[in-house]
């Protein structure tokens, strides 16, 4: 904690009242290390994800139908036609504007009012505080009650777009065992693999929100009425424990997806095929 200066109001850990301590916090640890692991993780994710919705290029597999998150779906009339057959193609081909554009911003307005991303970046960039016993830069907090951070109240109802767009990606990753030269047009490959597994970790991520918890079991006053409600709601809960984990997790996978899809459309690697 640091004295009050001129241009200071004497209040919150600043007022008359508390102790004159002239250093910002008397912790001896490295406290630091946190708020910038978890800010370098944070650009590193924001800086590949921004590149990659805006190169418009390596983003679709036709042999094997492989679709990339980060294009999904794709409504831009720059589109491969393979890689929009199910969705119209309605916004115009401009450099500035993502292919995906449609989900984009609520897949990222979810991610931004989530109860543990919040939690990380007010530490980080917001500074509310940056750790425990270390004084904030502000003196007056007003919580979530004004902009801009009224606007996490929204979050529910990004939840619930998110959920759809998870069903949208789950689609791509079936959609992605067909093989022009499977037989029967099935086939399987290590691109499938990958795709498969962040569709579960997304769905993993999105059914552990908080949001979740309350839609499955929130405002019943009996559980025992609600038998059903009260099953889904405790398994939501034993996820909901490690939604943190999956988080992080889930910003890896996405990237490693794009990554492997882009490497592959680009022809840089063969997709390691098992069948077809």
């Amino acid at each position: 904690m640091s004295a009050p200066t001129a241009n200071r109001p004497a209040s919150g850990v600043f007022s008359p009242t508390r102790a004159r301590i002239p250093q910002r916090t008397l912790r001896t640890d490295r406290w630091w290390m946190s708020p910038l692991r978890i800010d370098l993780g944070f650009a590193a994710f924001l800086i590949y994800a921004t590149v990659r919705a805006f190169m418009q290029d390596n983003y679709f597999v036709p042999k094997y139908h492989y679709l990339t998150p980060f294009y999904s779906p794709c409504v831009s009339t720059g589109c491969a036609k393979e890689a929009s057959e199910f969705w119209p193609q309605i916004l115009p081909n401009v450099w500035w504007l993502p292919y995906a554009t449609l989900t984009l911003p609520f897949l990222l307005l979810f991610r931004l009012t989530c109860y543990y991303y919040r939690g990380a970046y007010y530490r980080t960039v917001w500074q509310s505080p940056s750790a425990c016993a270390v004084a904030e830069p502000r003196v007056h907090y007003t919580g979530e009650t004004r902009l801009p951070l009224i606007i996490q109240n929204s979050h529910r109802y990004f939840f619930y777009v998110a959920a759809i767009i998870s069903v949208i990606n789950t689609y791509d990753a079936i959609v992605a065992f067909h093989s022009e030269d499977g037989p029967g047009g099935f086939g399987f490959g290590l691109g499938n693999l990958v795709l498969v597994g962040n569709v579960i970790l997304l769905w993993t991520y999105t059914l552990s929100c908080h949001s979740c918890r309350h839609v499955t079991g929130g405002r019943l006053k009996h559980f025992s009425k609600h038998p059903v409600r009260y099953w889904i709601w405790t398994q939501v809960s034993t996820i909901n424990t490690r939604h943190k984990m999956f988080a992080w997790i889930t910003l890896g996978t996405l990237m490693l997806t794009d990554f492997y899809i882009a490497l592959v459309a680009s022809g840089t690697i063969p997709d390691l095929r098992f069948v077809g």
